[in-house]
């Protein structure tokens, strides 16, 4: 509230000082204004960014045998990138499976000694049980074993190496930060909480990089807090038809201009029609009505360096405003 009545005071004093100086006509100049959708221009620099990055992990535990990448490196889908020595994963693989084997010629084994009469129904319900324990126990030597090679999810580029060849690796342990190649470019914004008022997802916005000139982006994201820092609503703007081959890195300062129409009506009116704001904050205007002239006070919606945007409803009628020359005009109480 502070900063709009300075505000308001920096506009007055330049209208008064306007108004001090003589001039050569005594006329005055009108103009009709109709009630119209508040339409406003958000324009800010913001950082282009990842939507999404992903830390690439092994689910085994070994030595790193193998690393086909490297930081700034691109890759394609389905590549190997990774693979850890698997000498002992395989060894481990190769013995649960001679145990499957093992148990399945017990069950056999079982089943003929029991049409002879020489078994009995339990040791083949013991025999049974022990090839399913194998069974599981050999799916996960070979899940173990499969999972020492990774493989790209989709083509992308290494952000960030977080390993080397011949350490060990423990799973989860992260050895490659990875972004997409598509659908993956966003411009980061910081707007107050007015303008986030106005901003919906999926709304195109001119966006400006150095690299590439003029783009179309659209509105992907829109927070329901602000930031801690600064208290601003950090939305973003995804780049649909931009992929990283395009020249432009993480961290680029970009342009944006959002366009936005909002559901509320206003009176539009030039800055040099403003009167006075009276102690109620509302805007003082001339308005004619046939040949009189009076004074008339509306609540602000918006103000800036160009208009006074003035509560309406959509039904109300055009006003004649007096835009110039009311300095001279005196109108009786």
């Amino acid at each position: 509230m502070k900063s709009w009545n300075s505000f308001i005071k920096f506009l007055m004093i330049g209208i008064t000082l306007s108004a001090s100086f003589p001039t050569l006509s005594q006329s005055y100049d009108f103009q009709q204004v109709i009630v119209e959708p508040y339409a406003d221009t958000i324009k800010r620099t913001g950082k282009l960014d990842f939507k999404r990055t992903l830390n690439l992990s092994f689910k085994s535990s070994g030595y790193l045998a193998k690393l086909t990448v490297d930081e700034g490196q691109y890759f394609e889908k389905d590549q190997l990138i990774a693979s850890l020595d698997t000498t002992e994963l395989g060894q481990n693989k190769n013995s649960t499976y001679a145990q499957l084997l093992q148990a399945k010629r017990e069950v056999n084994r079982q089943k003929r000694l029991l049409e002879n009469k020489l078994s009995s129904e339990q040791d083949l319900d013991v025999a049974l049980t022990r090839v399913e324990t194998t069974r599981a126990a050999y799916q996960v030597a070979f899940y173990h074993f499969e999972k020492a090679r990774v493989f790209a999810p989709f083509s992308g580029v290494v952000l960030n190496r977080y390993t080397e060849l011949g350490e060990l690796q423990s799973p989860g342990r992260e050895i490659l930060k990875i972004a997409a190649l598509e659908q993956n470019w966003v411009v980061k914004v910081a707007l107050t909480g007015n303008e986030v008022s106005q901003v919906r997802l999926g709304q195109k916005v001119n966006v400006t990089l150095q690299a590439l000139g003029g783009v179309v982006g659209e509105v992907s994201k829109i927070p329901a807090i602000a930031n801690t820092d600064g208290n601003m609503f950090i939305i973003e703007v995804l780049l649909p038809n931009i992929n990283l081959k395009s020249g432009i890195v993480a961290g680029q300062i970009a342009e944006i201009i959002i366009n936005f129409t909002s559901n509320n009506f206003v009176y539009r009116l030039p800055i040099s029609a403003l009167v006075t704001v009276d102690d109620n904050g509302q805007a003082v205007v001339i308005v004619r009505n046939e040949q009189d002239l009076t004074y008339q006070s509306y609540d602000i919606y918006r103000l800036d360096n160009q208009f006074v945007y003035l509560f309406a409803s959509v039904d109300d009628q055009p006003l004649q405003i007096v835009t110039s020359g009311w300095q001279h005009i005196s109108i009786g109480k």
